[in-house]
């Protein structure tokens, strides 16, 4: 698999950036990419492999699937790679995280994953576990990801894919200080880097500009989180430290009671989150999906991104 491309190296000056632009020609030009995350049930299990088949004709780049707090999913994030591996023609990324292990138990990990056919690796440090408060490297293990990145190249030719904060993470020192351990992880041998969520284009595009400007040149792939339950957000996004603007506050008032409404307001706004930074230069997009087919599935119809069975409109309006 080939890394993917950002269409232009720095972002537009704030001067020159089209507001944002839904109405604008359709992109024929965007490349998507899904997370997943592995079912504790059957029947979150059933809903996995429904949102896998229903998403699957829009022929993302890869899709990834996720690791528990403290490592605690190992197994069924295995599992779920794996099944998709044999199963489908889906590029699988595996999550893998230092939490709890030592660094041999992690390499012996990846290796099971590149005999399985696995050869994309998403390497984070990973959250704590539930019972500690804050991030503490493993004995024995790698410290952070930077660390990881370096032991996962020394098992295989993994692709790597790592993580940026465009709102820096909330326990980085300052905003240098997490730049610069972006730049440790692109060092080590990641070949992407996928932004946590983030709901202003602009935070995007200046942290583009910052990372760009201190010598990042891979891909930096905008995370893309749609609003399922928007109080759920809000505390989830506090823990992330991502800023929730008031005006979507404003959108998502009263809609608590009203699933169907509230889904239609979800897929607008993220596709013109998506439509704004497009119109800036990005065409690569990671959509964190929760499981659920059907909002991505609408942003990505938005987009432009179809099953390429499906008809355009042209082709309707020229047939016979």
């Amino acid at each position: 698999m080939t890394s993917m491309k950002i269409k232009s190296a720095a972002a537009p000056p704030p001067a020159a950036r089209p507001s944002l632009a839904v109405a604008s020609p359709l992109p024929h030009d965007v490349r998507v990419s899904f997370e997943f995350f592995p079912p504790k049930t059957e029947k979150m299990e059933e809903i996995l492999w429904d949102s896998i088949q229903r998403l699957a004709p829009l022929e993302p780049a890869y899709v990834s699937v996720t690791y528990g707090a403290g490592g605690s999913t190992r197994q069924r994030t295995h599992a779920t790679v794996v099944r998709i591996r044999r199963e489908t023609m889906l590029e699988p990324a595996a999550h893998l995280t230092c939490v709890g292990s030592i660094r041999e138990e992690i390499d012996e990990v990846a290796r099971q994953y590149w005999r399985s056919g696995i050869r994309h690796i998403v390497a984070l440090r990973g959250d704590p576990p539930e019972d500690m408060d804050r991030y503490a490297p493993h004995p024995g293990g790698y410290a952070y990801a930077s660390d990881l990145v370096a032991g996962l190249k020394r098992v295989a030719d993994f692709e790597i894919s790592v993580a940026a904060f465009p709102e820096v993470h909330p326990q980085a020192a300052s905003t240098e200080a997490d730049l610069d351990n972006l730049k440790r992880k692109i060092d080590a041998g990641a070949t992407r880097a996928i932004t946590q969520f983030f709901f202003d284009a602009d935070i995007y595009l200046r942290f583009l500009d910052r990372a760009r400007a201190a010598g990042v040149t891979v891909p930096i792939v905008p995370g893309i989180l749609p609003v399922t339950n928007f109080a759920r957000v809000v505390q989830f996004a506090a823990i992330c430290g991502t800023r929730v603007p008031g005006w979507m506050a404003d959108l998502f008032e009263g809609l608590d009671d009203r699933p169907e409404t509230r889904r239609l307001v979800a897929a607008t706004v993220a596709a013109e989150q998506c439509r704004a930074l497009y119109a800036n230069g990005v065409n690569d997009f990671h959509f964190y999906t929760l499981n659920r087919a059907e909002l991505t599935y609408a942003i990505c119809h938005m987009l432009g991104v179809r099953p390429k069975a499906e008809p355009t409109g042209r082709e309707l309006k020229a047939a016979p």
